[in-house]
């Protein structure tokens, strides 16, 4: 049921992370909205807020608690939270495939630059037809740390969705297939939804021949021109958190199921929210009240061209994504949330 689910909720904390107790209040830092407003009042417009967004987020989800390494490490087997599930929920069954990943990457954190920042403002940019000319390219590339998703290209969309992209998440299907796509500089994040994913990885890294059809629903690149130092892992936490403690998607045993899958969007925002101090969204939201709007920057497909979706739950995920903005955990530049 889900209370028992609840309950063992609390037991899968990172390491030996204490249990929180119902007699012991959540660690909450600093206190109420009022409160933070306060902290944070004095502080020039523009400068990085150390905490900001975690503080915000836990006066609205008090069992938010920050600390998650964004990426999976040599040590990822000691985490009882991803353990215990298969992908996309965990890595259970998958050790052997995740460990001959990490023994080639060897890197496991973002670049030293990033790793040393005292305060990191990071951006979400999603792929949608909101952010056609707005030209928020430059105040995009403003943020230390630019997130871009699965294939949503730069080049010649610069004025509206920035230049600079540190990470790219993405899954096989989602990956850009042609290699001279890619930007140079970005860190390429697999966010692993199935146990092809991980299989897949493993030929990308070790320079492999991909079976086309190994389990995917469509097509996939069968190369990645990065080097094994710049690929990633993202901790599967953040598709575990932002399902059933965010979202509240339903649980299903912890497998994936009919609408319980979050998008990939919502997933990147939940790392950023353990990540960063500061976090902002562009070209989220789709307003289907109307239908001739482009659904993406990129494209000329319409809204009316999406679909009910199998797998997401599109209302629910925008129920949240709006509680975010409007207790200002998130800056949403493009407004379309």
């Amino acid at each position: 049921s889900d209370m028992t689910h609840t309950r063992q909720w609390h037991h899968h904390f990172w390491y030996n992370h204490p249990t929180p107790t119902q007699s012991r209040p959540c660690r909450r830092q600093p206190g109420g909205p009022a409160e933070l407003a306060t902290k944070y009042a004095n502080f020039s417009e523009g400068a990085c807020k150390p905490g900001y967004a975690s503080a915000l987020m836990t006066a609205i989800f008090p069992r938010f608690s920050k600390p998650a390494p964004m990426f999976l490490d040599d040590s990822f087997r000691k985490w009882a939270r991803i353990r215990e599930f298969v992908p996309p929920f965990g890595i259970k069954g998958q050790d052997n495939l995740i460990k001959a990943i990490l023994s080639v990457t060897k890197e496991y954190r973002l670049t030293p630059a990033l790793d040393s920042l005292r305060c990191r403002r990071c951006i979400i940019v999603g792929n949608g037809g909101v952010l056609a000319n707005k030209s928020l390219g430059s105040r995009i590339d403003d943020y230390d740390i630019v997130v871009r998703l699965n294939s949503a290209p730069v080049k010649g969309f610069e004025k509206d969705v920035g230049s600079k992209t540190t990470l790219r998440i993405t899954y096989p299907e989602g990956a850009m297939q042609r290699p001279e796509q890619y930007e140079r500089d970005s860190l390429f994040v697999l966010a692993g939804f199935k146990w092809q994913d991980f299989k897949w990885l493993k030929y990308i890294v070790y320079k492999e021949r991909v079976s086309a059809s190994d389990g995917f629903w469509k097509s996939v690149a069968t190369r990645v021109p990065k080097e094994p130092p710049e690929i990633r892992i993202l901790n599967p936490y953040f598709i575990q958190e932002a399902a059933f403690t965010l979202i509240g998607l339903p649980f299903n045993n912890g497998l994936m199921g009919r609408g319980n899958i979050p998008t990939l969007g919502s997933v990147a925002v939940t790392m950023a929210l353990h990540g960063c101090d500061e976090v902002a969204v562009a070209g989220f939201g789709y307003d289907m009240s109307t239908p001739n709007a482009p659904l993406h920057y990129y494209e000329t497909v319409r809204m009316a061209a999406i679909k009910e979706s199998w797998t997401h739950n599109i209302q629910r995920e925008k129920e949240f994504l709006r509680k975010l903005v409007k207790a200002r955990v998130i800056t949403d530049l493009s407004s379309g949330i």
